[in-house]
């Protein structure tokens, strides 16, 4: 049975709505966020929920045609047909992608404590212990180090086929990191302080060697994209996992299409940073550049990834807009 109370407690998600297609409808369909476009979408689908429950119900004829006439207007809006272009892709990684970076920055954090976390025990533990390098890394590459050599020679060779793969490779690891949030973040948690700990027992290592230079000289340049690109992927996947176990006032496979939305949209950002990080490693990072300009690199590089996820003028000056609301 329907009650006023059940009444008021779903008018909040009507009115919403309702504001945002006026809000369309006054300034054009790409005045809206992209996370306002999904929210619309999320709203039509608990408004056509609650449609389905007034039309059980005699009494309520009078919002049924209220709600009826709604969700038509959202689905005009939600349902038509708009291909996208270079402009769409422009938008979205000029505009929309620093806001949604910004707004996940709190699991984009914590999936780099975990990595930082993971780099001091691999490096506390190859220090305390010398021979757990030898366990982790095999003794191959353990012999390699201690000759003082890089593992990375064969790279120079064949730079072309080597760049292809470290790109596919690179891409595949960074999705399975985001992927894995779907088993409640344990996945993701293994895999970045994993990498954390490969990253750690492998400097120390190599500073035990003492071929630091070497090391870094070699990671710097891609490294600067390709180790962010990874720890973003770690944030992804962390909400993915926080959508799944806590849904909040939201059923869980309605918290959890939230979470796969923003989350498959921040991990997509990464994707043009594993490209380039994957030519850097394979043409310059294994060439006899000096070593000032693959350090000059990776600051550049590092710097404009910054810039990028921290600047949006776009973003305020659609804050200054007056926003129209429906009457």
């Amino acid at each position: 049975m329907i009650t006023n109370r059940w009444i008021e407690k779903r008018r909040g998600c009507w009115d919403r709505l309702r504001a945002l297609i006026g809000a369309m409808e006054a300034r054009g369909i790409r005045s809206l966020p992209a996370a306002e476009l999904r929210e619309m979408a999320l709203l039509y689908r608990q408004v056509a929920s609650d449609l389905s429950a007034l039309r059980q119900e005699r009494s309520a004829r009078s919002l049924e045609a209220e709600l009826n006439q709604l969700l038509g207007q959202a689905h005009a809006i939600i349902y038509s047909r708009r291909k996208t272009n270079f402009l769409d892709v422009w938008i979205f990684f000029s505009r929309e992608y620093p806001r949604l970076f910004r707004k996940l920055l709190p699991f984009t954090l914590s999936s780099l404590m975990l990595f930082l976390s993971g780099a001091v025990v691999g490096s506390l533990l190859t220090q305390v212990r010398p021979e757990f390098k030898r366990h982790f890394l095999g003794p191959e590459m353990t012999q390699t180090i201690e000759r003082r050599e890089m593992w990375t020679k064969s790279v120079n060779s064949m730079a072309p086929q080597a760049s292809s793969a470290i790109m596919t490779n690179n891409l595949a690891v960074t999705f399975t990191v985001f992927a894995a949030g779907i088993t409640a973040g344990l996945g993701t948690l293994y895999m970045i302080v994993w990498n954390g700990v490969l990253l750690g027992v492998i400097a120390t290592a190599c500073h035990q060697a003492h071929m630091s230079i070497k090391l870094w000289s070699f990671v710097a340049a891609h490294g600067s994209l390709e180790l962010p690109a990874i720890v973003i992927a770690g944030g992804a996947g962390l909400r993915l996992a926080y959508g799944l176990l806590f849904p909040g006032i939201y059923s869980r496979s309605h918290s959890l299409r939230v979470a796969g939305s923003e989350s498959v949209r921040l991990v997509s950002g990464v994707v043009p940073m594993l490209v380039v990080a994957g030519i850097l490693e394979g043409f310059l990072s294994p060439s006899a550049a000096p070593v000032w300009l693959k350090f000059l690199t990776a600051s550049l590089l590092f710097s404009l990834l910054v810039l990028w996820v921290f600047s949006n003028p776009g973003e305020e000056k659609a804050q200054r807009q007056p926003t129209t609301e429906a009457a």
